[in-house]
């Protein structure tokens, strides 16, 4: 059985992110959380966020605790870019960009052996 969640117009970059999303894809639930806890960066808290959604609807769902699923797939894409400009030298306008990113998380049962 697969679970998930998503979380929309976060306001990182997906280039910042998908290293993080890379590290996490097919780790426990579990040890997830415990590594997001300990990497004091802000950008962690809403993979981390999201997670915990996931894994509350697993539970609520089935009855499935974090110890018995994996993250089987996680995926950071481009959301909207919010374009503006700031004052730039001799009167000119620099355009900046900041970039939204979309994450989805998909936490699987593992597998009894």
């Amino acid at each position: 059985m697969q679970f998930g969640a998503k979380a929309r117009y976060i306001r990182f970059s997906p280039f910042k992110l998908r290293p993080l999303a890379d590290v996490l894809r097919g780790k426990n639930a579990r040890y997830a959380l415990d590594w997001l806890s300990t990497c004091a960066l802000k950008k962690v808290r809403p993979l981390k966020k999201l997670i915990e959604s996931a894994i509350a609807n697993a539970k609520n769902l089935q009855n499935v605790e974090a110890d018995a699923l994996v993250i089987k797939k996680i995926c950071v894409d481009q959301g909207p870019t919010f374009r503006y400009f700031k004052p730039g030298a001799m009167g000119r306008a620099n355009p900046c960009t900041k970039r939204f990113s979309h994450i989805s998380v998909v936490l699987e049962k593992m597998q009894e052996a």
